[in-house]
């Protein structure tokens, strides 16, 4: 008896009650709906990555979906209620643009366990990675600014405002093009950069002179790590204005040249017969390309150049100082008077 009188008299009491029950059932929901979930898509990587991504955004877009329904349903003679409604309505838009952010993490997340790098052939699993990781920043930018633009929406003065500048449009629009200018650029650079992939995750480039392995793509610049562990980062824009080095555009294969310097007189057989075993010995040698030949000759001396191939250009940079060090081992040990004197 005593909480039907609070109820009639506090006009607060019912609607609080039933967001109080609303609250506790969309977090039951959101428990039991995960576990069902879980279990019924143990078998699919995708959708288990996609689940695991969105459960804290999904346990709080439902609880204050639930209380938006309440507040909307409540009556409109009720204190603070319009204020209470509009919070909410801007927190549930918050929630929702984190759970749509989740969802494209998800999926992309599950692309890329579905297709892993860490493989001898991972051509095919890096173009898929790339493709995924970039596309889908570019997706959260867009799902952040509709965010944006929905919850300024709520507010009546930002659409007078809204409405008072479109007088002057023109200006703003080229103000704001010029201003952001490098960061939509960017973001068109990375679209291509996923569509055409003249570069992709774990790719070794050689950029302004410096070689190294694409470590990260990200919405606005690429990160390459340099061979000494540096790290250089380079904008995306750059990559579609300007020219570089892909070793790993097609395949990992690549090979690598070694040249010496010897006297005119050095017999080539025993040293080329000497090279080849060394390189076949190698583990770092693929079985493609091993060959030994002079390639220019100078009054004093002829410019040998050894040539060997490797399934990575980390492997055959390996092989090419294996091969540097052991062969001038042997000139010095077998023919020391053919090596160059000054």
């Amino acid at each position: 008896m005593q909480l039907t009188e609070l109820l009639q008299r506090n006009p607060w009491a019912t609607t609080g009650l039933a967001a109080l029950l609303a609250f506790i059932a969309a977090l039951v929901v959101h428990r039991i709906g995960r576990a069902v979930l879980l279990r019924a898509v143990r078998g699919s990587v995708l959708l288990r990555a996609l689940i695991e991504a969105t459960e804290h955004a999904a346990g709080a877009a439902l609880p204050l979906a639930s209380l938006q329904v309440v507040w909307t349903a409540a009556p409109d003679d009720l204190r603070y209620i319009d204020g209470i409604r509009h919070l909410n309505g801007l927190l549930l838009i918050g929630a929702l643009t984190w759970l749509a952010m989740s969802v494209i993490a998800g999926l992309a997340n599950g692309m890329i366990a579905l297709h892993p790098a860490n493989v001898e052939d991972n051509l095919q699993a890096r173009r898929i990675q790339t493709q995924a990781k970039v596309f889908s920043r570019s997706a959260m930018v867009l799902v952040v600014i509709g965010g944006a633009a929905m919850a300024l929406m709520t507010f009546p003065g930002a659409r007078q405002l809204g409405a008072s500048l479109l007088a002057s449009a023109g200006v703003i629009g080229l103000v704001a093009g010029i201003a952001a200018r490098p960061v939509f650029s960017n973001l068109i650079a990375g679209l291509q950069l996923a569509l055409g992939q003249p570069l992709r995750l774990d790719d070794v480039l050689v950029v302004k002179g410096e070689n190294g392995r694409v470590e990260e793509i990200t919405g606005t610049y690429v990160v390459l790590r340099l061979w000494d562990e540096r790290r250089m980062i380079v904008p995306l824009q750059w990559f579609v204005e300007n020219t570089f080095e892909n070793w790993t555009r097609t395949n990992a294969e690549i090979l690598q040249s070694v040249i010496f310097y010897f006297a005119m007189a050095t017999p080539l057989d025993p040293v080329r017969a000497e090279f080849e075993r060394l390189v076949k010995a190698a583990p770092e040698w693929d079985g493609r390309v091993c060959s030994l030949t002079v390639v220019d000759t100078t009054e004093a001396r002829m410019k040998v150049r050894a040539l060997v191939s490797g399934a990575t250009a980390a492997r055959a940079f390996d092989l090419a100082c294996k091969i540097r060090e052991s062969l001038l081992a042997f000139m010095a040990r077998e023919y020391p008077q053919f090596l160059p004197r000054l």
